[in-house]
Formats: C-alpha cells, sequence, structure tokens
C-alpha cells in the first residue's frame, strides 16, 4: 500500500460522487456481458463447470488489474491515475444513493406503480408482491447490503491490493449477483461465485457494520441501536455477511427489516432484524444518508490506513 494507492482511491470516490456510473461503455456493464456469454457457452449442471467459470473470468479481471498495477510501476502520477479510474469503474455509492432517493420521493408521494417498475433497479425482489412498506423494507435492506457490497468492500479490496483488489472484487460480486442465487439453474454453477463472493465479503461486511454503528448519530440514528441489532441479531441472517450490515442499519434507523421475502425463484422467511416500527420512505430517506455517510467515512479511513502502512513500508 502507498500513498499514490490511497491518492487514487480517493479521487475515485470523489469521481463517483461528482460523476456517477459512467453512461456508456460502463467496464462492469461489459463485464457483465461477457459473463452472460461465458454462462451461455460453458453451462453445466454441476459444480465443476461453475469452479472453471468462476476462475476464468475473475483470474481474468485481475490479471488487467496487475497489467494497469505494473504500468504504474515507479511512476506515481500513472499508479494515482489508473487507480483513480479502477476506483470509479467498481464503486456504486452514487448510483446507489440516487436509485434509493428516487425510491422514497416515489413511496412518499404514494405513487406505487412508479415504485414498483423502480424496484428492480435496487434488488431483486416481486415488486408486485408488495406493498409500500414492504417496498419500503426491501429498498432499505438494499441500501444497507449495497453500502458495503458496492462502497466498502471495493474499497477495502483497493487498499489491500490495489487496482488488482478492485477488479477482482468487483468480478466475483458482479458473478454472484449474477449466478449465486439458489435457483435451479444456478444452485450448483453458482456454487463457487457465492462462496467465493461469501469469503471476500467476510472482512468488509464487518468494517460497513461497524462503520454504521460509528455514523448512525450523524444521520439522527442510534449507534447504541445499531450495536445491539448487529450483536444480536446479524448471526441469525442466512448469509454471513448480509446480515451483518442489514441488522446494523436496522438498528441505526431504528426499525425491522428481515420477514417474508420474496424473489422470482421463490419466497424465503428472513428473520427478523432489530425490534424497531416497520420502515417508510423517510427511513428509506434516512437509510440513504447514512449509506452515504458511511462511504465517505470508509473512504477516508481506509485511504488513510494505506497511506500509513506505505510510509512504514518506504522507512
Amino acid at each position: 500500500m502507498s500513498a499514490e494507492r490511497a491518492v487514487g482511491l480517493l479521487l475515485g470516490v470523489a469521481a463517483d460522487a461528482a460523476l456517477g456510473d459512467p453512461r456508456r461503455l460502463h467496464p462492469v456493464a461489459a463485464f457483465g456481458r461477457l459473463a452472460a456469454g461465458a454462462e451461455r457457452a460453458c453451462y453445466a449442471d454441476h459444480r465443476l463447470a461453475g469452479v472453471a467459470y468462476t476462475a476464468a473470468l475473475v483470474g481474468g479481471a485481475t490479471a488487467v488489474g496487475s497489467l494497469v498495477e505494473r504500468a504504474g510501476r515507479g511512476r506515481a502520477a500513472v499508479q494515482v491515475a489508473g487507480t483513480a479510474l479502477a476506483t470509479w469503474a467498481v464503486l456504486g455509492g452514487a448510483s446507489l444513493a440516487k436509485e434509493g432517493a428516487a425510491m422514497a420521493r416515489e413511496l412518499d408521494a404514494g405513487d406505487l406503480t412508479a415504485a414498483r417498475a423502480r424496484l428492480p433497479h435496487l434488488c431483486g425482489r416481486d415488486p408486485d408482491q408488495l406493498d409500500a412498506a414492504g417496498m419500503a423494507r426491501a429498498s432499505v435492506e438494499s441500501i444497507a447490503e449495497n453500502t458495503s457490497d458496492a462502497v466498502v468492500a471495493p474499497l477495502v479490496w483497493g487498499a489491500v491490493a490495489g487496482v488488482p483488489g478492485l477488479l477482482a472484487y468487483r468480478a466475483v460480486n458482479t458473478l454472484d449477483a449474477m449466478v449465486g442465487y439458489r435457483s435451479a439453474r444456478h444452485q450448483r454453477f453458482g456454487w463457487a461465485s457465492a462462496r467465493l463472493d461469501d469469503v471476500a465479503n467476510l472482512l468488509p461486511a464487518r468494517v460497513s457494520a461497524a462503520l454504521t454503528v460509528l455514523c448512525a448519530p450523524l444521520v439522527g440514528g442510534s449507534a447504541h441501536g445499531a450495536w445491539r441489532a448487529w450483536r444480536c441479531d446479524a448471526a441469525a441472517h442466512p448469509s454471513p455477511n448480509a446480515g451483518q450490515i442489514e441488522a446494523a442499519f436496522a438498528g441505526a434507523l431504528e426499525i425491522r427489516l428481515g420477514g417474508r421475502t420474496v424473489y422470482p425463484h421463490g419466497t424465503q422467511q428472513r428473520p427478523v432484524l432489530g425490534d424497531g416500527r416497520t420502515p417508510d420512505a423517510g427511513d428509506l430517506t434516512r437509510g440513504v444518508e447514512l449509506s452515504r455517510v458511511v462511504g465517505m467515512v470508509a473512504a477516508v479511513l481506509i485511504a488513510m490506513v494505506a497511506a500509513l502502512v506505505g510510509r512504514r513500508h518506504r522507512s
């Protein structure tokens, strides 16, 4: 880790905040199209095929990142620029906040038709099965989980492993979203992608939950509630990682998350996280603000750690 890496990460965060996602030729979208084509070409209903598929795509992303990192070796400006561009490409904080805020406005206005049309931009739930409260809950859960997956986790891996870490993490997380669901088609083929995503998010999810506790008072939330829900409820969630940040958000916002969750591939009965009220549009707005604050604090703290460790290695 180095000062150049730290500066690049911060510049990438700033670019995401100012510009949002690239409107054309988005690298993550291009990777998704490549992954979809690869799935069509090599799909088989067993784990070995999924292992090969995941290894090839994540390995390819890592190799591209290594080439970018090598190009910047000994050239500070190139290293900063490469890290900044990669960070901008893989972060999703601005788009997440934009979609969450738009959903909150539509729910607040009582426009359930528009809210149902927008929900797929945030999560994979079946909007036709949800009322206003259900869409608010689903949106808060998505904002919470993606604060970790789309903001904190890329920064953690960028600090640890530079551009290869940024690109590899985004590849892993994208594959999990595409084939990691426990549908009949992907139960075996998507196993490797889902398990690798679990491993990649073990540390970032817990960092995200801790930052949620720290930042809750900045949006009028409860640090004590976030800590209590994180420690008491997170382990009951079927995901080893999503439950960490969702429980912390529930406690911070003093709401209840979890319960009956309807996906296109089936229905799950999730454990209840938190012991507050049923979330509404106002809670979603506060959740978006909490996500923004957690992302900003994460960027500063992770960049500081990267710079300090890089200075120690040089001394």
